[in-house]
Parts: structure tokens; sequence; C-alpha cells
């Protein structure tokens, strides 16, 4: 999953899947004991198809917007027949789907897959020249070099200093403006090489490519990513069973501060410091299971390092919320 810099540089068809954190998603959702789950971030598969093998009783609903996960889905279709169904569709559509409390468990993983960075049209890593595109599903929405052609100011801000956390934005986001029509921002490498002059270039120290910050804020800005994220978590939570799991996997700060505050607001709790609603104001629909979030052990990072930023939060319902 994407957590970072892409440091590597294969073909597509050589990418190897690896799911993150899947012991510990196991041991949360537990698909042992048999039921209906959910992968609202199909990706690679390999978190569905060890839920399904957790448990002939097991069935599971699988999500993907990416054109090519159908493809991906085939093998597992083939190995768990009707026991496993696909949707061509965004997870904010889960509700469309699947009705109020009829899942056992949820999982979302919400880094962004090894195929779809090592596949060079769908233009998210600068270690491929490619159209800069960034789109999580090709079919719908501007793309991020139209989106950095025609974005007002005040949005490049929000995707570079907000979204990308980019100390340096204000170089970042003069340099895109001054660019605009030479062609710079229509590819990967050109666009990268842009932001990286901007920001004083690479030096040995860095563990990350300079463009690394604002192509990740850019990826967030042109798929709504964060919106998506808030919207969602109200419609997983809602099909949830009553004692069912709802498991979420981030990678960035701002997707897990919505994450986090979410999961304690159903488990009635403070959302953050500078809530101060009375605590008898306060319904407890769920249970957190535990107040940290879970991260790799060391073992996982160093045989897979695109998992080091990786975070799991989980919670387990106790009954409908009247949201």
């Amino acid at each position: 999953m994407y957590c970072g810099a892409v440091e590597f540089v294969c073909s597509p068809a050589s990418v190897k899947h690896i799911p993150v954190l899947l012991d510990e998603c196991m041991a949360c959702l537990r698909p042992e004991r048999g039921g209906v789950f959910a992968d609202l971030t199909f990706g690679g598969g390999g978190h569905s198809r060890a839920i399904l093998e957790a448990s002939s009783e097991n069935s599971l609903h699988a999500f993907d917007c990416d054109p090519d996960a159908r493809k991906r889905s085939e093998d597992i279709a083939d190995s768990f027949g009707d026991r496993f169904s696909f949707y061509d569709s965004s997870f904010k559509d889960l509700d469309k789907y699947t009705s109020p409390g009829s899942l056992d468990g949820i999982l979302m993983d919400l880094g962004i897959s090894s195929f779809q960075l090592m596949e060079p049209d769908k233009g998210f890593s600068f270690r491929l020249d490619a159209p800069i595109d960034m789109r999580l599903d090709p079919r719908v929405g501007q793309s991020a070099a139209e989106f950095l052609e025609s974005a007002s100011y005040e949005s490049l801000v929000r995707a570079v200093r907000e979204y990308g956390e980019e100390r340096r934005w204000r170089r970042v986001v003069d340099a895109i403006i001054k660019a605009r029509g030479t062609g710079l921002l229509s590819r990967t490498m050109s666009a990268a090489e842009l932001v990286s002059d901007a920001v004083g270039g690479q030096n040995f120290r860095q563990r990350i490519h300079p463009a690394t910050k604002t192509f990740q804020g850019i990826r967030i800005a042109i798929n709504g990513e964060l919106e998506s994220l808030a919207l969602t978590l109200p419609k997983a939570f809602r099909a949830l069973n009553v004692g069912g799991v709802l498991a979420v996997i981030s990678f960035h700060s701002l997707e897990d501060r919505i994450v986090k505050r979410f999961m304690r607001k159903m488990a009635g709790r403070p959302e953050s410091k500078y809530d101060s609603r009375a605590q008898q104001e306060r319904v407890a629909y769920a249970t957190l299971n535990g107040s940290k979030a879970i991260f790799p052990t060391k073992e996982e990072v160093q045989a897979n390092p695109k998992s080091r930023s990786a975070r799991l939060r989980f919670l387990t319902k106790l009954k409908q919320p009247e949201l």
C-alpha cells in the first residue's frame, strides 16, 4: 500500500501484493466465527482472501472503483464462488448494496494499492514518466493535470499545505501557477522536478523525494478522499450488525484524525480535547478496542517497507445509532 515516496520501479505485471497488518486485521474482525463481511477497498484482494479462507461459512462483499480491480478479483471469484461478490464502485456507495445491520465485519484499507502506483497511465508515481492523472477512478472527475492548470489559488493551498502538509507550500503553489501553460504540469516527472526545484531540491538526509508531500496532497484533493471517508464511516457503522466490527487502516494523519474522532464519538467519548460536551450528553453506540492505534511490527516493516506509516483502529458495535 502507498505510504510515502515511491522508491522502486518495476512493471505492473511484476507487482507483488502484500496486505498490510493482515494478522492484526484478522484478530480484530475474527472471521473464523463465520459471517457476512465487506472489504471496502479490495485492491489486490489479500485481506478479502484471508477473510474468506478463515471459515467456509463466510461471505464477502468487495468494493473498488479502480476499473482494473474487477479483473484482479476474478481469481477470488473462481475460488470462492457465490460467497464472493465484487462491486465496481466507490466505498461511499456502500449503502446502495447493503442494508442496515447486515454485516458482521467491515474493513477499510485507505492506502493506494501497488497496482495503481506501478501502472504508468494512472499517473500516481513520479518515478514513472506519464501523464499526471492520479484519479482513483479515471472514468470520473478531473485529472491532476487539469487540476494543476485550472485550480484556484485557495484550492492549491488547501491541496499542498493542508492535505500534503508541505511546510514550503508558498514556493510550491507559486511555482505551479507560474508553470501554467508551459506543459510542465502535464507529466509526472516534469511536475515532480518543478516541485523539487521549488523547495530546494533533494539532499542526502531526506528519506522521501521532495515532491512526495505535494503529490499526496494533490491526489487527496482531486479524489475528495477525506470527504468520502467522512461520508462513508457512518454508512459503514449503520451496515454493521450489533457485535459487528469496523476496522480501518489509514496512512495519513488527516485520515486517521477523521477515523479516530468518528470512533470516539460512536463510543461516547470526547472526539478531541476541544470537545467540551458533558458526559451525560454522550451515548455509547460502540466500544473501542483499545485507545491507541495498532502499528505494524518491526518485522512487517522490514518485510514490507510500504507498511511503515500504516495504523489500524477498530470498534465493536453495541447498538444502532440514530444517525
